[in-house]
């Protein structure tokens, strides 16, 4: 398989894994001594993924968990943060301006500041009270901090077989769906390139919902738009039926995104709708994929890592394609602006 290093990648899920004791040993202090509200804050990305992670508790915990944009708070504020609330931060880098600066106000604030950052010795790290320092996995760090909070408040009487699952089962499983995506995802891209050298300026609509839709937006905006310069629009399934649907034509090129936690109905929705109107849609359906040693019942808060898995087999091909390393940018962080 191409650009593929399996033991690299078992070894980085199961490290995040290890971080748990890490994880529990911060956010039981946290629980410990009270907060008002915990605020997942992000840009971009890591934007995306707090969107995620606030899904994933929402119906499942009464907690105060709420998502902010870095930028936006930067300029508008939000005066439920107090020095009685934590925030949360991830960073690849560390050095992410917006971030830089939001950490700051919130630290002035008296603010409790929980930082993921992937190297040691940034900027973030030395502002944070907290800082867990791996690489990559950020969605999976987000959720282990979500399910620790949870299981304290009594929300999650699973969480050591949830655990012992995800620990025996969940990077090998993540893997298997790499691998049995690579042929699909190497048609896909040989067709996509096809496509976008002949409608260029075609913008490919992604949707999903519940989990899904943070991990869509980001594919969208930080992989296609980003790396690969391809234009695209994303959306949550439940709001696919309030605009996009009128402007979805026979070729119009979809990309659907299905997972298997309680919004599934409302991408199953647009599924049922899509070969009505359309015939250039493609569904990538966490279903599709075994997931051995992971119980059905535990599946549908795992289902983005595996959609992720898929993308990431069509992330290598379509850079074969576009003969584009998808490490190069125009713009970003080239200059100032």
């Amino acid at each position: 398989m191409l650009k593929f290093d399996k033991e690299k990648k078992v070894n980085s899920v199961k490290g995040a894994l290890a971080l748990r004791p890490e994880i529990e040993k911060v956010i039981d202090k946290i629980q410990e001594e009270g907060f008002d509200a915990i605020y997942f804050m992000g840009i971009g990305g890591t934007w995306a993924s707090s969107m995620q992670v606030e899904v994933y508790m929402r119906g499942k915990s009464n907690i105060p968990v709420f998502v902010e944009n870095a930028a936006e708070y930067l300029t508008t504020g939000n005066k439920r943060i107090t020095d009685k609330s934590v925030v949360i931060f991830s960073s690849v880098t560390g050095t992410t301006q917006e971030m830089v600066d939001a950490i700051k106000v919130v630290k002035e604030l008296g603010a409790r500041v929980l930082a993921f950052i992937d190297i040691k010795g940034t900027v973030l790290e030395k502002d944070a009270d907290y800082c867990i320092c791996f690489p990559e996995n950020e969605q999976l760090k987000f959720y282990m901090v979500a399910n620790r909070l949870m299981y304290n408040n009594g929300d999650f009487p699973d969480y050591d077989e949830y655990n012992m699952e995800m620990e025996a089962s969940l990077a090998e499983a993540l893997v298997d769906v790499e691998i049995k995506a690579d042929d699909f995802a190497q048609e896909f891209a040989a067709a996509k390139y096809e496509y976008v050298k002949q409608h260029p300026d075609m913008p490919h609509y992604f949707v999903g919902a519940g989990n899904q839709y943070g991990s869509t937006y980001s594919y969208a905006m930080c992989y296609w738009e980003e790396q690969m310069w391809i234009r695209t629009k994303s959306i949550s399934a439940p709001e696919f039926f309030h605009g996009m649907l009128e402007v979805i034509e026979a070729e119009t090129p979809v990309i659907l995104f299905m997972g298997e936690d309680e919004q599934r109905v409302t991408a199953q929705r647009v599924a049922d709708f899509l070969p009505r109107v359309c015939r250039n849609y493609v569904i990538i359906d966490s279903k599709d994929y075994e997931l051995k040693g992971i119980s059905e019942k535990y599946r549908g808060s795992i289902s983005h890592l595996v959609t992720h898995a898929v993308t990431n087999r069509i992330d290598v091909h379509m850079e074969k394609e576009l003969c584009h390393p998808l490490q190069i940018r125009r713009y970003y962080r080239q200059f100032d602006y």
